[in-house]
């Protein structure tokens, strides 16, 4: 993974580094941390810019060719400004240092300054193609088992498994990525960690909505077990084509996963229902790999008989991979990029019309869970009888002189509600209608938007980016 311009960033970085050996009196204090992976002095130009992999809350994987070796990676570009102002820089360092000391071929490698390994695509562009077969999906599930194994063994909790975070090298095997949502546990054996602020080692919640378990929804500490409900959702996903718990918005699939309302499709075979049914267990430590057993009971169920643990990074896998000698058609001009919006996260849309094609493909297929204001009774007051909610965020509202936070609600009444969150007062309400010239959406970069009414015009700012998000929800209410 690579981040560009971050030489004050980095200086700061190594600076507060510092051994978190409260727990662990054996490992000897050391006032300095030499990384493996050395800081380049590269810049963007030095790469020619392909594909988006993945997007995510403050952060965008690319397809990056180095231009003098022609070597492709997987780059990881972060948005400095966005990390500083909500305060994410401990997750962006922390990152780093447990990439830096993991070693496992399940795990995206350190290169070097924020690059990860190359020839990478994700799972996800393979499961949204259609369902694997079993025999597909056995071998990428062990593979995902055998690096959480892993990972847990270190000492460390994922927090974000997801097929598009299951990357396949070019020789078809499974490499997991995105540590930016990593939690470290007591027994940790990752030795040099930067400071966590207290707000950090909270019941910090991080996730993707699909595939976030219960018990995170109640805002319990983070488990081993969490991971395991999301390999659940993934296996469930490879197999299906979609996840258990998809549905049209952030609240209903809360509520789903709240309710456990799991339906598998005829195809499943008993020993895959059995599997998921295990892992998506309400209870965290009943879940196959959290109990007294470890991962040998979940190693040992029938669904990954045949598998050689011993010798599955050695075998075959599956015929998945995309050519490695064919070309990309984005690699020839640098995919369009816009160079200079690398760094400050102010990637354009298009106003009135919506976005170009790319960019909302781009940030539409990945929705980072935000909060669970949508669990919050608060909110309740609000509502209508019988009204739902659609989408919930607490958001800036930007004005001349001081700027306001707002908690907006989007129903599907459909209404927008407008909510003083620090005195729990009702701020205004507006009745959606089908004429745009009574309410209207522009959207200015990814995380600005504007509600434009006759009466009144409120520039607002999302800091997880889903300004687009709010846009389509709101329109798709409009045109129903």
């Amino acid at each position: 993974m690579l981040a560009f311009g971050e030489g004050k960033m980095d200086k700061d970085f190594d600076s507060k580094l510092r051994l978190n050996n409260t727990n662990n009196p054996s490992v000897p204090k050391s006032k300095s941390f030499a990384f493996k992976a050395p800081q380049e002095n590269f810049t963007i130009n030095d790469f020619q810019l392909g594909k988006i992999y993945g997007v995510g809350s403050y952060s965008k994987v690319v397809r990056a060719k180095k231009k003098n070796t022609g070597k492709v990676y997987a780059m990881k570009i972060m948005d400095k400004q966005f990390i500083t102002k909500e305060n994410k820089t401990s997750y962006v360092k922390l990152e780093r240092v447990v990439l830096d000391q993991l070693d496992h071929p399940g795990i995206v490698k350190l290169f070097f300054t924020f690059q990860d390994n190359y020839s990478l695509c994700s799972l996800f562009v393979w499961v949204q193609k259609g369902r694997l077969s079993e025999d597909e999906a056995r071998f990428y599930a062990a593979e995902v088992v055998d690096a959480l194994e892993y990972i847990h063994g270190v000492g460390l909790i994922h927090r974000d498994i997801k097929p598009e975070n299951l990357l396949l090298t070019t020789e078809g095997h499974i490499k997991i990525a995105d540590f930016g949502s990593v939690k470290p546990v007591k027994d940790s054996r990752i030795t040099v960690l930067p400071s966590l602020s207290s707000e950090d080692k909270a019941c910090t919640f991080v996730g993707t909505a699909a595939y976030v378990p219960p018990e995170v929804l109640n805002s319990s500490p983070a488990t081993r077990g969490n991971d395991l409900w999301a390999l659940g959702c993934t296996l469930y996903q490879m197999l299906s084509g979609t996840s258990p718990f998809k549905d049209a918005s952030e609240w209903l699939i809360f509520q789903r996963i709240i309710a456990r309302d799991l339906r598998f499709p005829d195809h499943f075979s008993k020993a895959s229902r059995d599997l998921i049914d295990k892992l998506l267990d309400t209870d965290p430590c009943k879940r196959p790999g959290a109990g007294p057993d470890g991962y040998v009971a979940l190693k040992m169920h029938p669904f990954f008989k045949g598998i050689d643990w011993k010798n599955l990074r050695a075998l075959s896998p599956p015929k998945l991979i995309l050519d490695p000698n064919a070309s990309e058609p984005d690699d020839a001009h640098d995919s369009g990029w816009n160079l200079s919006h690398i760094g400050d996260g102010s990637v354009r849309y298009n106003d009135g019309n919506g976005a170009a094609p790319s960019s909302s493909e781009a940030f539409g297929h990945v929705t980072r869970l935000a909060s669970i204001d949508s669990f919050d009774s608060r909110w309740q007051q609000f509502l209508d009888p019988g009204e739902s909610i659609v989408m919930i965020s607490n958001l800036k509202k930007i004005q001349k002189l001081t700027n306001k936070k707002v908690q907006l609600i989007l129903t599907d009444k459909p209404k927008l509600i407008c909510i003083d969150p620090s005195k729990l007062m009702l701020k205004g309400n507006i009745i959606l209608s089908d004429n745009p010239n009574e309410i209207s959406i522009q959207v200015s970069s990814t995380s600005h938007f504007k509600i434009t009414t006759p009466k009144k015009v409120m520039s607002l700012e999302d800091s997880k980016q889903r300004a687009l998000q709010w846009k389509r929800a709101i329109e798709n209410l409009q045109n129903r």
